[in-house]
Order: structure tokens, then C-alpha cells, then sequence
């Protein structure tokens, strides 16, 4: 049985992943969902939305208004109006943190890190385009050259005794360091936990942190221990949503919310 309470409706279409979410008047989450972006972000963002809508509980007559985000954004056949990632990122990690925080964002295909002052305005960004290294299809590349399911890894590298340091950024280069320690009798735990290091390394040299860290985003979603290396390394908490892959999602329909009414 499907309610009839008006809900806003958010969709971040990314190049790996797509998100759709249902909030209600209250800005609560009702409902969600995540699937691969695939070769038709048409047709996954329809999937995305009959999946959280059902989870909801509600039908397509209860949204008021939907907002699109991510790469693919302008594919989402049932927005009424699109809005960029980042914009859409620091609404939803400001839902949850709202403070000065500095945001890193880690996915599929780009990081990004952006800064929010105590009113959530954005005081600056940096994002990382053009090369793989340090996102998720860095380590999706990692897992078929140690032939290692990307879901096993975060477990791996918290098993480590002896971290592994790659000396290149490269995706290329770094699949030979990786495959020279392999030869070497590196044990893979403590390689997984250096391209780890690697990822963060990679992030962190993007721009200078403020005190207040958040981090979001399906890399950090499915690997938790990428948190608390970065802990270890800027010597702070951070802090991470309760669905680090969806604040993306969230900012679109915060701004569903805000612009229809």
C-alpha cells in the first residue's frame, strides 16, 4: 500500500554509479536506491526511481519535484531541472554537518574536495578529471590485476603489518610496481593497503584541509578503512555521513524541496 505524502525526488547519475532518492517535507530519507550506471543512464535512472519509490512507499503522483546531478544528469528523462555535482554535494553533506567542513568526495571517476563556510556556502573546490589515479576505477583496475574481488579489499588492507608504498600515481605504472612486489614476495595485504595509501595520498595533495573533514562518496561508502588511514595521516576524526554515496543525491532534492515549495 503506497502513501500519498508530497516527496522530492533526487537522482545523481555518476559515471560508475547511480543514486535516486526519496526525502519527504521534513527532509527525511524514506527511501533509496543504487545501481550501475551502465551503457543507459536513461533507462538505470528510471530503475533507480521505481526502486526508491518503493522503498518509500509512495507512487510517481506523490513527487512534486525531481532534480538531477552527475555526470549523466541531462539523461534523467523525469527531472524537471538539473544541478551541478558540486553544488549538489555540499547541500547534502551540510543537511548533516552544518558547520565549516571541508568535503572530500571520492568516486568512480573524479575526487573532489570543497569547502563550505558556517553558512554552507562554498568557499572553494578542486577536482581531479583527468586522470584515474586516486578514484574508484583506480582500485577497480588494482583488483583485476591482483585478480582480488573490489568488495574483499577494504578487509585485506586492514590485515596489513607492513604497508607496501608505490612510488608512481599512474594507474599504468602503479599495475607494475604492483606486479614487481607480487613477484618480490610482497604479501598482498600490505599492497592493498599501499594503493590505499595511494588513493589518499593522491587526494590529500589536491588541496589543504580545514579542521572539520567530511568524506562521502561509493569508494568511502564500501571501503571504511580509506577513513581511517586519512585519520591517521591529518591526526583528526572525521566525519562521514550515514550514506556517504547518496549526499550527491541528497542536494538534488534539497533543491526539489527549495524550488517546489
Amino acid at each position: 500500500m503506497t502513501s500519498s505524502i508530497p516527496v522530492f525526488v533526487g537522482v545523481d547519475v555518476g559515471a560508475s554509479r547511480a543514486k535516486a532518492v526519496v526525502l519527504d517535507r521534513d527532509r527525511h530519507l524514506l527511501g533509496f536506491a543504487v545501481e550501475k550506471s551502465g551503457t543507459d543512464f536513461t533507462l538505470v535512472a528510471d530503475h533507480c526511481l521505481t526502486a526508491s519509490l518503493e522503498m518509500a512507499g509512495v507512487s510517481k503522483n506523490s513527487i512534486v519535484k525531481t532534480i538531477s546531478t552527475g555526470y549523466g544528469r541531462k539523461n534523467v528523462s523525469f527531472a524537471q531541472e538539473n544541478k551541478t555535482e558540486i553544488g549538489c554535494h555540499s547541500k547534502g553533506c551540510f543537511l548533516y554537518f552544518p558547520r565549516p567542513i571541508t568535503i572530500i568526495d571520492i568516486g568512480g571517476q573524479d575526487n573532489k574536495i570543497i569547502k563550505l563556510d558556517e553558512k554552507g556556502r562554498r568557499t572553494g573546490f578542486k577536482m581531479n578529471r583527468k586522470c584515474a589515479a586516486g578514484t574508484g576505477a583506480f582500485l577497480e583496475e588494482m583488483s583485476l590485476r591482483l585478480n582480488i574481488p573490489i568488495e574483499e579489499m577494504d578487509a585485506l588492507a586492514r590485515q596489513s603489518e607492513d604497508m607496501v608504498k608505490l612510488g608512481s600515481f599512474c594507474t599504468v605504472f602503479s599495475a607494475t610496481e604492483v606486479l614487481e612486489n607480487i613477484r618480490q614476495g610482497k604479501k598482498v595485504t600490505d599492497i592493498i593497503k599501499g594503493l590505499f595509501f595511494s588513493v589518499i595520498k593522491r587526494v590529500l595533495e589536491m588541496d589543504a584541509l580545514t579542521e572539520q573533514v567530511v568524506m562521502t562518496g561509493g569508494v568511502v561508502a564500501h571501503n571504511s578503512f580509506l577513513v581511517t588511514m586519512t585519520e591517521e595521516i591529518i591526526g583528526r576524526r572525521i566525519l562521514v555521513p550515514e550514506y556517504p554515496q547518496l549526499t550527491g543525491a541528497i542536494g538534488a532534492a534539497l533543491y526539489a524541496m527549495e524550488e517546489g515549495g
